[in-house]
């Protein structure tokens, strides 16, 4: 179950949230640093100890897996923007909550584009939240289509 501890905002700060953001880490340090996110995580547990939440792997791996597929729904719904022109941040928060709204039926759909979102509020850039926003809406309304 969610912790009852709060963020800064007064945002719930869920367990989930905290693997969320740790995923988008990971994810981004191994397109930073051109390794595989599984090395990613494996330097992280090599270097500091660190116990990796059960949700954050499972978030990695799910989006490593299907990273081709996710990238392709992003070109086509990204009015105007190719992968390679959206910053990295988002772009990493978009195939974060492509892959809970497609693939993770344990997550219902508004929470993780609500989730991205929150992400994107913290970390990227003012318009980043309604870009994020937007594309993931999309993705839900043909949700139905692109699992078909």
């Amino acid at each position: 179950m969610a912790s009852s501890q709060t963020s800064p905002s007064g945002k719930p700060n869920s367990a989930r949230s905290k693997a969320r953001r740790r995923a988008l880490d990971i994810l981004f340090e191994a397109e930073q640093r051109d390794v595989t996110a599984f090395s990613a995580i494996a330097a992280r547990r090599e270097k500091t100890g660190q116990i990796i939440n059960p949700y954050t792997v499972d978030l990695v791996e799910g989006v490593t897996a299907m990273q081709e597929s996710i990238d392709e729904h992003l070109q086509t719904y990204s009015q105007g923007w190719t992968l390679e022109r959206m910053p990295a941040v988002d772009r990493i928060i978009l195939r974060l909550g492509t892959w809970e709204l497609l693939y993770n039926d344990d997550v219902p759909d508004a929470v993780a584009v609500s989730e991205a979102v929150e992400l994107a509020k913290m970390l990227s850039t003012d318009e980043s939240p309604q870009f994020v926003n937007g594309l993931l809406g999309r993705l839900q309304q043909v949700k139905p289509t692109l699992l078909a």
